[in-house]
């Protein structure tokens, strides 16, 4: 099995885009993380859920969890105006790297092994012309190992 045929669509958001809608749909659809695309449509990131759940707490309260007890669930309902006017650039950790990307032909166990390298949950498949990339769609973690796995012989 070749990346491109592990490939499906996936959504993605580009760094300009809404962090609040982003976020929104991350919820809604129950993704791990959102593939983040620069202003010319490439892949720039992977943001994930996790991180935007840190741009949710405050601060003060990440470096000192004992204050999340004490505040209220009114006041935490008003977490989520942390996010409301800011691009989803904002979001992205200044370490971010690249997305890993894997070429259409790759097999299965080379994208498994680039996803472990990279420890990352998604990986974009592509590939590059002329044009410039042309993303083809991206493998989740969970797709391969579900994939993968079906193929393992029970030991008997």
């Amino acid at each position: 099995m070749r990346a491109r045929d592990l490939a499906v669509e996936y959504e993605s958001v580009r760094v300009d885009d809404d962090a609040l809608e982003a976020a929104g749909f991350m919820a809604e659809h129950q993704l791990p993380g959102l593939l983040v695309l620069d202003r010319d449509g490439e892949p720039k990131a992977i943001l994930p859920a996790s991180q935007v759940i840190k741009a949710l707490v405050p601060a003060y309260v990440i470096e000192d969890p004992a204050l999340a007890a004490v505040i209220d669930e009114k006041h935490a309902d008003r977490l989520c105006a942390a996010l409301r006017g800011r691009p989803v650039g904002d979001l992205l950790s200044d370490k971010a790297a690249r997305p890993p990307i894997a070429a259409p032909d790759d097999t299965a166990l080379e994208v498994a092994a680039l996803m472990a390298r990279a420890r990352s949950p998604l990986v974009a498949v592509a590939d590059r012309d002329k044009a410039g990339l042309n993303l083809l769609g991206v493998i989740t973690a969970s797709q391969l190992l579900h994939r993968l796995l079906g193929h393992a012989e029970p030991h008997e």
